[in-house]
């Protein structure tokens, strides 16, 4: 739409809308963080998402699951077929990734984020099938939520796809309950908002360690995230406040493809 003969930009700053925008900027700075933290940080939890980077790896995985998808039309409920789809799905998103040439970071393009929830999708209709879902999917499809939380295109959906982490790396923790998966479950439970099951996961990563370094190692890297998780639902509870006061007008996501932009979000 044009106003006063000009575009009208995604995000209006002036007056009251400046402060809204600066608060999202803050709470999304936080999943940021996180994101860098499952990236990098000292469990190496990151190799979960996968290693894909090439279009040509990508398309195989494409053509694989129109494949699967052509069976799926004869067996609908197949619980096998399902999870190769999301598995398919996902991993060609990995691979559907470009660098943002102002910030630097590897995002997704628009076609990655189309086949990451595609891949969510077939997951939500295996889980429908199976009773006892596969962890190591379960892990694949939780980052996948929280790279779609990164990029979401309103502050519900970023929400709502935080929350989609957190179920379902629950699931992975209970089967496979390990350092990796219980701490990343805790960081999801922060950012949920359930303090008390994320001090539990803690608990339980602590409590695996080979020795009490690495137990208090762990301890310190999950009580930065706990505060952060306390910011976050601030944040939230704060940008949602501010935005009843705009109406029906929707509180965009700032960083949708800008990922890894957080480094000026606190000027």
């Amino acid at each position: 739409m044009a106003e006063s003969g000009e575009r009208r930009m995604l995000f209006d700053i002036r007056g009251r809308r400046k402060h809204v925008v600066r608060v999202v900027y803050a709470i999304l700075a936080l999943l940021m963080g996180a994101s860098l933290f499952l990236v990098v940080g000292p469990f190496n939890i990151g190799n979960l998402i996968g290693n894909g980077s090439s279009t040509s790896a990508a398309k195989v995985l494409q053509e694989q699951a129109e494949r699967t998808e052509q069976k799926l039309r004869r067996e609908p409920e197949s619980e096998a077929l399902l999870l190769a789809l999301t598995r398919e799905r996902i991993t060609a998103s990995n691979s559907l990734t470009e660098v943002n040439s102002e910030t630097g970071a590897t995002v997704l393009t628009p076609e990655g984020r189309q086949e990451l929830e595609r891949g969510i999708e077939a997951w939500g209709s295996y889980l429908k099938q199976s009773k006892k879902p596969k962890a190591n999917i379960a892990l694949l499809v939780s980052s996948g939520y929280f790279s779609l939380a990164q990029t979401s295109t309103a502050l519900e959906e970023t929400v709502e796809n935080i929350e989609g982490a957190a179920k379902t790396q629950r699931i992975a923790a209970e089967a496979q309950p390990t350092i990796n998966s219980l701490t990343t479950l805790g960081i999801y439970e922060y950012y949920v908002g359930n303090f008390a099951a994320g001090d539990k996961a803690v608990a339980e990563a602590e409590a695996k360690a080979s020795n009490k370094a690495e137990a208090k190692e762990i301890g310190k890297q999950m009580a930065e995230f706990r505060t952060r998780g306390k910011e976050f639902e601030k944040g939230k509870k704060e940008a949602e406040k501010e935005e009843a006061k705009f109406g029906k007008e929707r509180l965009q996501n700032p960083l949708g493809g800008l990922s890894g932009s957080a480094g000026s979000l606190g000027e």
